[in-house]
């Protein structure tokens, strides 16, 4: 089969190579797929560019430990192990496995659920990990209905799902993004909408129930003068600078007063989630917002095209056809 194969760190366009490798077979709990889409998330990046701190964290010092990357994958159950007991062959599903920018891979049974009819496998490989971030980090602020809800960074991947599961929830969506994308944001459900590049929301004297900051850049002081008396800002992602006054002065300022600041740390692929997402997708309440696909063999430019960072919704890669 093929795969995208990385051996060394470095620019996507140079370590990224498609090369012919070994099948693999399920193990006893394992679902082999056949892929026929992935899609690209910031996770996926770490792998190929070798940023010190992920290489500190896992990802091999010298060179990556994981030579295939890819986390989100949709496709058709090829075969699986002996003690899988809710996939048979044939099943078109979707979900995480640690190695999706291949032809084929092993995911783990409780990390798969069915892809519902109506949904392409395009649409469903965009989903598990930027839909994960987005419902987990709004659940971390403990989102309810009738809140006023912003989402900063609101036209990437994990901003897109925010802004749409938030208003599943029943809350009111204030949009922030870039000029170009506040149509999108309001089509997908923001009753209010923020261009950044005209107005600083953590000036303009609004108050906001829950702030789920996605990759944002403002000062935690900045995020609670944005926030109700008991209000709660909800960092996930971002720079080093950022993530680190989240961990360090997040929890200065909830000890201080009733506003919360806290940092979300990881997603944490989970079948129940998947679950979730899914019965949303069936709904029609969240569809995947795709800014590009790319074919199996251009994953290298997909890799460098989010790595950019002007990506206004998800990054695919169609597999099979």
């Amino acid at each position: 089969m093929k795969a995208i194969i990385c051996t060394k760190y470095g620019d996507p366009l140079d370590v990224l190579q498609m090369q012919e490798v070994e099948k693999p077979t399920p193990a006893a709990n394992r679902v082999l797929v056949k892929v026929h889409a992935t899609s690209v998330n910031p996770v996926d990046l770490a792998p190929v560019k070798g940023a010190f701190l992920a290489r500190l964290l896992g990802t091999g010092l010298l060179k990556p430990k994981q030579k295939i990357t890819g986390t989100d994958i949709a496709g058709r159950v090829e075969a699986v192990g002996k003690d899988v007991k809710l996939f048979k062959p044939g099943d078109e599903v979707f979900g995480a496995s640690p190695a999706g920018f291949a032809e084929y891979t092993c995911a783990r049974e409780d990390l798969l659920v069915l892809k519902p009819a109506q949904v392409t496998f395009q649409e469903a490989a965009a989903v598990p990990v930027a839909a994960l971030t987005a419902l987990q980090g709004l659940r971390k602020g403990q989102i309810q209905h009738g809140q006023s809800v912003l989402i900063h960074s609101a036209s990437g991947g994990v901003g897109t799902f925010a802004v749409q599961i938030a208003r599943s929830f029943g809350a009111e969506v204030t949009a922030v993004c870039s000029t170009m994308n506040l149509d999108s944001a309001r089509s997908m459900g923001a009753e209010h909408v923020i261009d950044y590049s005209r107005e600083d929301f953590t000036k303009n004297g609004r108050k906001y129930d829950l702030i789920f900051a996605v990759n944002g850049y403002h000062s935690m002081p900045g995020y609670r003068n944005s926030l109700n008396p008991k209000g709660m800002c909800i960092v996930a992602g971002g720079s080093l600078a950022q993530i680190s006054q989240a961990l360090l002065l997040g929890p200065l300022i909830s000890k201080a007063e009733g506003r919360k600041i806290g940092f979300m740390g990881i997603a944490t692929l989970n079948q129940k989630d998947l679950f979730f997402l899914k019965e949303l997708l069936e709904t029609g309440k969240v569809k995947p917002a795709i800014d590009k696909n790319y074919p199996f063999s251009g994953t290298a430019e997909a890799v460098q095209y989010l790595m950019e960072g002007h990506a206004r919704g998800k990054v695919v890669i169609t597999v099979a056809s």
